[in-house]
């Protein structure tokens, strides 16, 4: 079943969230460890407007279990989506105000920012399953461009993606990361 993330998803979520963290390598991660940031991402979790709130949270949920998370929101939002994160991250003794320093998406595009599956089902087609499910989602909500990041290296990841329709229209470096940039036309 497809639906919104709810709060007792969290502790799901997270483990998930973080196989995306671990592979972006960033900074603030190396420097205050795994533990501390998954306390501040669970407490941003609650927080309206926020990146990693449940409001932008979809879930592939099977017999109670999240299988697939999907993080996404409207690129016109992006300025602004981690200011909620900036007060967790200073009352944790983190004194970083920004968890995300680049631009990763287009004017236009609502973005795909983060989708991963859980470990146990991997190689499953749920991934497949959960992004033809994640377009029709968004174009019934009258978007017309859906855009994501990935990693040049992981052929895995962009082989889904291609195979789904989305086409690399450029590249963008996020933190140390070079990202091939990619787009699914909803209006076809």
């Amino acid at each position: 079943m497809f639906r919104y993330a709810k709060e007792e998803d969290a502790d799901q979520i997270l483990p998930i969230l973080f196989q995306i963290f671990d592979e972006m390598e960033l900074d603030v991660l190396k420097k205050v460890g795994d533990k501390k940031m998954a306390e501040v991402i669970r407490e941003g979790f609650f927080q309206p407007g926020y990146r990693y709130g449940f409001e932008n949270i979809l879930v592939n949920d099977m017999d109670g279990k999240v299988v697939a998370i999907v993080v996404g929101y409207p690129e016109e939002l992006e300025d602004g989506i981690d200011k909620p994160l900036i007060k967790i991250l200073h009352k944790h003794g983190i004194e970083e105000d920004n968890f995300f320093g680049d631009k990763e998406a287009w004017p236009g595009e609502w973005y795909l920012d983060s989708f991963a599956v859980a470990p146990d089902y991997q190689n499953q087609g749920i991934g497949t399953k959960t992004l033809k499910h994640v377009i029709e989602v968004i174009r019934e909500r009258g978007e017309k461009i859906l855009s994501l990041n990935v990693d040049i290296d992981n052929e895995p990841a962009k082989h889904v993606y291609k195979k789904a329709g989305f086409e690399k229209v450029g590249q963008l470096y996020i933190g140390s990361h070079l990202y091939d940039h990619m787009q699914y036309d909803l209006t076809k």
